[in-house]
């Protein structure tokens, strides 16, 4: 299952999968483009779609006991969806936006792995990829609640393995840094100029970079668990810190 399979990490997941012959329960809210991978994939892959905001608590219960018998065993979970938005100073940030990018990327992936959770510990097997990000690390001017969510992501992972430790239920996070997807977009609300100039004159990592780690780390023995994978391209690195300098 990979939530937010309509549009890059997610759709690169769900063609990396699918090519290795994967049974597919593909989520997202965009209809159309869930059924365009539906009929791209089909024929390399057994594939369930669900139309489904990861933030509506009791549809994700509903709609995870209620997946077809054939698709009901899951054994790799991929927590990709997630969003930014904005990158005012808190200070002006809206309230608005922060509460999404909360209900998102970390309420939504709650939801989706207590769901799934509890069959794979069942039948003592399965994964669970959390998808964060170099930001929940190495915080930065402007993504105050966005690095905060990163942050969850990466001690939930951690503390899931804890939790697991007896069980074969594998958990892994990926902290990717820059990657060229609609994130950018999302962020400035449709403004092209502003998500190109994020990119401009870089060679950032693409979806499917991402795609074939997380593919790497769910193929490894049963005995082997990844616990954090953190990747950037080779032209992002750290900044110095910061020094506010006043002068008289």
């Amino acid at each position: 299952m990979i939530t937010g399979a309509t549009a890059g990490i997610g759709a690169a997941c769900a063609r990396r999968f699918a090519a290795h012959g994967a049974r597919l329960v593909l989520v997202g809210r965009r209809a159309d483009r869930l059924d365009h991978l539906r009929h791209e994939l089909g024929e390399l892959a057994p594939v369930h779609t669900l139309k489904l905001d990861i933030r509506d608590r009791c549809a994700v219960m509903q709609e995870l006991c209620d997946l077809p018998a054939e698709f009901r065993a899951l054994d790799v979970l991929v927590n990709n969806a997630g969003v930014a938005l904005g990158l005012e100073g808190a200070q002006m940030s809206e309230l608005d936006d922060w509460a999404v990018t909360v209900e998102t990327n970390i309420m939504g992936l709650l939801y989706c792995t207590r769901a799934a959770l509890p069959g794979m510990v069942a039948r003592n097997r399965g994964h669970v990829v959390n998808l964060g990000s170099v930001a929940g690390s190495y915080p930065y001017p402007g993504g105050n609640v966005y690095c905060g969510t990163k942050a969850f992501i990466h001690q939930f992972s951690l503390a899931l393995r804890a939790d697991l430790l007896g069980t074969k239920v594998h958990v892994t996070c990926i902290e990717p840094g820059k990657v060229e997807s609609e994130l950018a977009e999302v962020r400035f609300k449709g403004d092209m100029a502003k998500a190109a100039a994020v990119y401009a004159d870089t060679e950032p990592m693409t979806p499917d970079d991402i795609a074939e780690v997380i593919h790497w780390c769910v193929t490894r023995p049963a005995h082997v668990n990844i616990n954090t994978v953190e990747l950037m391209p080779i032209d992002q690195a750290f900044n110095p810190l910061a020094v506010h300098r006043v002068r008289n």
